[in-house]
């Protein structure tokens, strides 16, 4: 497991007031994460628990054990579960070896991406308490994917993130923006699979309101757009989380090259302090 103190962010980076990010530490963080996103997803979100998750009223799955959980802590709130106000699950390829896939294989073909030469990275699973949706949160959280991006030398980051609802009609803008304005280049393309695919092409390209999509896309979505993110083809229905997904694919030039300036520029303050 990394140590993002490790990765060319200082401590600082890694802290904002009361608020830290870093990796779960033991299985009692894991369980809050995902007492966290059970809270977010089926309380919150109305996703369809199976029976044993709503026993457990947590959102667990065969993943979970493998792969890193990336944590927002408030420190005010106690050292127990409740301190965990914010999550991200991180697979990397050696994880989903031993999984037999990742999770966007069960919605889409990655072949191009899991074979991607270099290192690569599959997001997912991210919430934030609802006390917390705000800038400084989200911003640790993105700090908090920089620093394991370098320290583990990550060229390539996907994912599938989730629109609300499971009507593509009601999403026929934000999902042809994205399909005519940022859809993948072929090579890093996947594609819905079949059974799944729903065509992003809902109204024709001189029907779309830039500004009114981008407002109706969102945060998260919005996010990778501006780290310079694509997506594939074809949305998929998840009916079991009440949403509507697409895949989202970043390259990390822009990731790392955004927080080596941010590093630089730090440490040259350090040195004329």
């Amino acid at each position: 497991m990394a140590d993002l103190s490790t990765a060319p962010l200082s401590q600082s980076d890694l802290c904002m007031g009361n608020l830290e990010v870093r990796l779960a530490q033991n299985e009692a963080e894991v369980d809050a994460a995902q007492a966290l996103r059970y809270q977010v997803f089926y309380s919150e979100m109305a996703a369809r628990p199976t029976p044993e998750l709503e026993l457990l009223r947590r959102d667990i799955d065969r993943f979970d054990p493998l792969c890193d959980h990336l944590l927002v802590i408030d420190h005010d709130r106690g050292t127990g579960p409740e301190s965990v106000i914010g999550t991200y699950r991180l697979i990397q390829r050696p994880a989903a070896e031993r999984a037999g896939s990742f999770y966007s294989s069960a919605e889409y073909d990655i072949g191009m991406l899991a074979g991607y030469p270099g290192e690569v990275l599959e997001l997912g699973r991210s919430c934030v308490h609802a006390d917390y949706r705000n800038r400084p949160t989200m911003q640790l959280l993105w700090r908090g994917i920089a620093a394991y991006i370098f320290q583990y030398d990550i060229a390539l980051m996907f994912g599938c993130a989730s629109l609300p609802g499971t009507d593509p009609q009601a999403l026929a803008l934000p999902l042809s923006y994205l399909y005519y304005h940022h859809l993948a280049p072929p090579a890093l393309r996947p594609a819905a699979l079949a059974g799944q695919y729903v065509d992003m092409r809902l109204l024709p390209p001189e029907q779309i309101d830039t500004r009114q999509a981008l407002n109706e896309l969102p945060p998260l979505i919005k996010g990778y757009l501006r780290l310079g993110g694509f997506v594939g083809d074809g949305a998929v229905i998840d009916h079991q989380f009440n949403t509507t997904d697409v895949c989202v694919i970043v390259k990390t030039e822009l990731v790392t090259e955004k927080y080596y300036k941010h590093y630089e520029r730090r440490s040259k303050d350090a040195g004329a302090s």
